[in-house]
């Protein structure tokens, strides 16, 4: 079993990434292996709708300049994809969506991430999170993928780096959360 989480902050150690370990760590103690791709803070370019990648079937966007065919293979080769972000403006970071949105593109013919679980995980400073989260599930559902609940929604509240460490109720959430991937690739398994 494999779990890949993606890391949208440009902070590859912030309060995104705190979240993220903390939900992989329920799997990480279980033996189940994870790798975290930082995709935040790095030149990703948008989809340019061109179709190429429907026609090429490939498993591969064409736009070969940045880190997202590297991204597409391990959540092709995932069990589990987990997406974190903070909130920029009332939702996901630019690098986030251009990853969904060509992703999307290149795995949805051929349905190769249907059966997979997601699961979002958003930090905002004041709001804006659900809107994010549901932004991601939306990804998550339209590719045929299973979505765990939790304890609360997949959320923590912090401003200064390091300080959704502080926000217990985010932190409790996202052990459930990664005890509740782990249940799911057990029984699907």
């Amino acid at each position: 079993m494999k779990v890949l989480a993606i890391n949208g902050s440009p902070k590859p150690n912030g309060n995104t990434a705190t979240m993220i370990r903390a939900a992989l760590q329920p799997l990480v103690d279980a033996g189940v292996e994870t790798k975290v791709m930082q995709v935040g803070g790095y030149a990703v370019r948008g989809c340019v709708a061109c179709g190429r990648c429907r026609q090429n079937r490939n498993q591969r966007c064409v736009i070969e300049t940045d880190m997202i065919n590297d991204v597409i293979a391990e959540m092709i080769a995932a069990d589990a994809i987990i997406i974190g972000t903070p909130v920029y403006f009332g939702d996901m970071t630019a690098e986030i969506k251009a990853m969904i949105d060509r992703s999307g593109y290149v795995t949805r013919p051929d349905r190769l991430l249907a059966r997979k679980i997601g699961a979002g995980i958003v930090v905002n400073r004041r709001g804006g999170a659900l809107h994010t989260l549901d932004s991601i599930n939306h990804f998550f559902l339209i590719s045929q993928m299973i979505v765990p609940g939790s304890t609360y929604w997949n959320m923590g509240v912090a401003g200064d780096p390091g300080k959704v460490a502080d926000d217990a109720e985010a932190m409790a959430n996202m052990k459930d959360l990664g005890e509740q991937i782990l249940w799911l690739l057990q029984k699907t398994k």
